[in-house]
């Protein structure tokens, strides 16, 4: 409740109601940087973790940026109509986390024809380089690869294993079961006998798992796009009475402080890094172009893989 609280304090310092109509100038060059984030949701406490990065880093810095933010529910058309609310604004940059990869050509085009620089966060759109500025986040294909070289280890390269998948559109979805299947196909000992989607949330993982449970009689191993999803996987199994992290190994995707005390309950196997503290990044990148300096067109995040037996140790050291 502590925790919610001061999450409130700092977004009401930092966020205004971006879908109120009217326009206004760009602020000079002189003043604060100005900028409008449009986030998806808050489907997991990855992304809880990542919202609350941004705004706070923009209420530590209240005397220089002005941050307009805006949640879309899970909804395309909510961030869309966000987006084009930030231009109305005259905002220096926006900064987007698409929900899914497609269907943005056409509000990216507006921010074009505004000058206003768009930069992806943690999620990329399908989209010519003409569109945006800078991708910042992971490499979710490496980590795809990562998280099947992982579940082969576990496994022996032998056994029935399942997939939870993330929002059927998403391109961090997309691109780590690109990557996974790509690396488990190198084990012809294991088969993928299912693949649904969870949605990326606890409580779909939860269906999913138990909708694999009562079709398939043995399941060796359970990869999940996200930690959420195993979590909620997790709980699916030891209700169905098996020992999920014995009976059934599991690797998923994030490094959420949840699935390391699921590491070290002995109920989780291994949780591939998916870095989501991109404020101090997210603000340098959009201070530098205001200020006409050029950026990378992908800004990498710093990860790690991290496994059962040393989750104890690496447990206190976790910000989110």
């Amino acid at each position: 409740m502590k925790k919610a609280i001061v999450f409130l304090v700092i977004l009401s310092l930092v966020c205004f109601s971006v879908f109120a109509e009217g326009t206004r100038e760009k602020a000079p060059a002189n003043e604060k940087l100005v900028v409008g984030f449009a986030q998806i949701g808050q489907e997991s406490g990855w992304r809880g973790a990542e919202t609350t990065s941004i705004t706070f880093y923009a209420a530590q810095n209240i005397d220089t940026i002005q941050l307009h933010f805006a949640d879309a529910q899970q909804k395309q058309e909510n961030q869309i109509k966000a987006v084009r609310s930030f231009i109305q604004m005259g905002v220096d940059v926006i900064g987007l986390a698409p929900v899914v990869e497609t269907g943005w050509e056409t509000v990216l085009k507006e921010a074009k024809e505004a000058e206003i620089p768009v930069i992806f966060v943690d999620r990329m759109a399908n989209v010519s380089d003409d569109l945006y500025a800078s991708f910042i986040g992971s490499d979710f294909v490496d980590e795809g690869q990562k998280a099947a070289k992982e579940m082969i280890r576990l496994l022996n390269g032998k056994g029935n294993v399942v997939m939870l998948e993330g929002t059927v559109g998403a391109s961090a979805a997309i691109d780590r079961q690109k990557g996974f299947l790509e690396e488990i196909a190198k084990a012809p000992g294991i088969t993928i006998i299912a693949r649904q989607s969870g949605d990326f949330t606890r409580s779909k993982g939860k269906e999913v798992m138990e909708s694999f449970l009562k079709s398939y009689p043995q399941i060796d191993g359970a990869y999940a796009d996200n930690d959420d999803m195993m979590l909620g996987a997790i709980e699916a199994i030891k209700e169905a009475g098996k020992k999920s992290g014995t009976q059934i190994k599991t690797v998923s995707v994030d490094g959420v402080k949840g699935l390391f005390e699921a590491m070290v309950a002995g109920e989780a196997n291994v949780t591939v890094e998916c870095n989501p503290l991109l404020g101090p990044q997210f603000f340098q990148a959009a201070a530098d172009l205001k200020a006409g300096k050029s950026i990378p067109k992908w800004i990498k995040s710093n990860e790690d893989v991290y496994r059962q037996e040393t989750a104890a140790a690496d447990l206190p050291t976790r910000l989110y």
